[in-house]
């Protein structure tokens, strides 16, 4: 209940999660059939750089600060790179259209932004004061429904979805010690629920092996899936947030060649020396 992810908002893991998730709602809207949206872990939604708490850590000049310039130009990676980034980059864009970097966008703004009319989005988020915010910020939007629970509880709750079709992310903050077995249980009751669903599970590269224990666990299920990781630099046990990965269940076509030419060139563009990058493709 402690952890506000305002203080890491834009970080380099925050770029990877977010491109790959905006690569895959690409893929889900090029059939006409809606889908549904959910987020496990809604945060607030969308985050103030210039911020307290952002300015504490000053995380994301490392991350979204080293696609876009402070103010708000767009720093180009080369070639096919570029045009795969450029859903996440509109979606940047959108929430700085005054101008400069000011604002970042969360998974729950991607979504807002990127899926369409027919589609839905279901929030949820356990901590009162962020559900607040999150309330405030997305009650609005009629194809929107918010909760305030235990993620877990959250998708036995909404699964599966009426159209059959959805988008499910499942990003905790990894604090506590039994959260990855909780992550990797959401994840397995999921699945039981929903198996045709597309399911996204982040997960943090600190040094200690816990990156390695999630991507054993999911190579044991039996269901088709990759896994993308990004190290920003060596990792090192006590050595903070070294890089990040997240696991595709039930991956679109081509996702992951696409995610080849991105991971390689964020792995350069993100560096904090000895920079590093893994994919994997997994079937049954």
């Amino acid at each position: 209940m402690n952890y506000r992810h305002a203080y890491h908002a834009g970080n380099h893991a925050d770029v990877l999660k977010h491109v790959v998730l905006a690569r895959v709602i690409e893929h889900l809207k090029q059939k006409e059939a809606p889908f549904r949206f959910y987020d496990a872990h809604g945060g607030i939604g969308r985050y103030d750089l210039g911020g307290v708490e952002a300015e504490k850590t000053f995380e994301w000049r490392e991350g979204v600060g080293r696609l876009f310039s402070t103010d708000g130009a767009p720093l180009p990676l080369s070639g096919e790179a570029e045009a795969l980034l450029a859903p996440w980059r509109t979606c940047v864009a959108a929430m700085n259209e005054e101008g400069g970097l000011k604002q970042y966008p969360g998974s729950p703004e991607i979504a807002r932004l990127m899926l369409r009319p027919v589609d839905r989005l279901r929030l949820n988020e356990l901590h009162p004061v962020d559900y607040e915010t999150l309330l405030k910020a997305y009650a609005h939007d009629g194809r929107t429904a918010l909760s305030r629970l235990d993620a877990l509880v959250f998708l036995k709750s909404q699964l599966p979805p009426p159209e059959r079709r959805g988008l499910v992310l499942i990003d905790p903050p990894y604090e506590k010690t039994d959260e990855a077995e909780r992550a990797l249980r959401m994840l397995s009751e999921g699945l039981k629920r929903f198996a045709t669903g597309v399911f996204l599970l982040w997960f943090p590269v600190t040094g200690d092996g816990l990156d390695r224990h999630i991507l054993n666990r999911v190579r044991d299920m039996p269901v088709k899936h990759l896994w993308v990781s990004l190290n920003v630099r060596k990792p090192m046990p006590d050595g903070g947030l070294a890089g990040s990965g997240v696991v595709v269940i039930n991956p679109p076509w081509k996702l992951g060649g696409e995610l080849e030419v991105l991971a390689h060139t964020l792995a350069e563009r993100l560096s904090q020396g000895e920079p590093r990058y893994e994919i994997k493709n997994a079937a049954p």
